[in-house]
């Protein structure tokens, strides 16, 4: 099976800092991958590597090309959403149907009139009439009626109210998602995705820092919180994380047998949020 991204040793680096670090993941067809970090950890810089905004060291192929050389020919295949609006405040709904069918081969406007048929947005708009919520719903019909193989999702959601937010993960699933297709988000609201993301990659200072799936995170992961007379014990274990909240200790283990950790208080698998957390800070520490 062709990977969709391809990341071998991946660096780059703005004057002296390091916005990449050797960084290496594959991402598979039919996965929706979760690249999630704190602000300046690389995410973007990552993100416009794949898209071929810039250049940089290493070797890095999307959908079989090298996205700085061949982006005419990749962009065929590559949708992107950002949590900015791209499009003129001027233009009228219709007319972004119309300009975006004139400039791409595979984009439907029948689809994009479907989507749109579904919500409250008026053709004859302008974009700068329209509010955040409406003009992002404008961008997904848009990039949902062009038969991609990668759509690139970049904070999509940010601003918007947990109802707009809700009806845009529903709709990519159940309008655009399949087993042929790949996306890869970046967000920091993990709590609302970590139901739809097949696989996480956690970053840091330009490092990955975790590379895995959800499978294997409930596999691999427990969050232990401990009774307060074994927390010596579960010390002894080893956990790469610990914290304390409302006066009890909670641990994070990694590779632990999940019985042993059972009879030293409840343990369960970690959310994203409560992962990410302990992996950066463990790291950190």
């Amino acid at each position: 099976m062709t990977a969709m991204i391809e990341m071998r040793g991946v660096s780059k680096s703005f004057k002296q800092t390091k916005a990449l670090d050797n960084v290496s993941f594959t991402a598979q067809p039919g996965r929706i991958v979760g690249l999630i970090g704190p602000n300046g950890a690389g995410k973007t810089t990552a993100l416009r590597a794949i898209l071929g905004l810039t250049n940089y060291e290493g070797e890095l192929k999307v959908l079989g090309l090298d996205p700085y050389s061949e982006r005419d020919r990749l962009m065929q295949d590559v949708c992107f959403i950002a949590d900015v609006a791209v499009l003129p405040g001027w233009l009228r709904v219709h007319q972004a149907v119309r300009f975006v069918a004139g400039v791409h081969p595979r984009f439907r406007p029948d689809r994009a009139e479907e989507f749109l048929s579904r919500t409250t947005i008026k053709r004859s708009s302008r974009v700068r009439e329209l509010s955040k919520g409406m003009i992002t719903q404008l961008h997904l019909a848009l990039v949902m009626a062009i038969d991609a193989r990668l759509l690139v999702l970049d904070e999509p959601t940010l601003g918007l109210d947990i109802i707009y937010r809700k009806q845009f993960y529903e709709t990519l699933l159940s309008d655009y998602f399949d087993h042929e297709r790949t996306i890869l988000l970046t967000t920091h609201q993990v709590e609302e995705v970590e139901n739809i993301l097949t696989d996480l990659l956690f970053i840091d200072r330009g490092r990955i820092v975790l590379d895995s799936s959800m499978e294997d995170v409930a596999a691999n992961f427990v969050q232990l919180t401990v009774n307060p007379d074994h927390v010596t014990a579960a010390r002894e274990l080893k956990p790469f994380y610990e914290r304390e909240v409302f006066g009890r200790t909670v641990m994070f283990f990694q590779n632990a047998t999940a019985d042993a950790l059972r009879r030293l208080g409840e343990a369960r698998t970690p959310s994203v949020a409560d992962l990410f957390v302990a992996k950066i800070k463990g790291a950190n520490a």
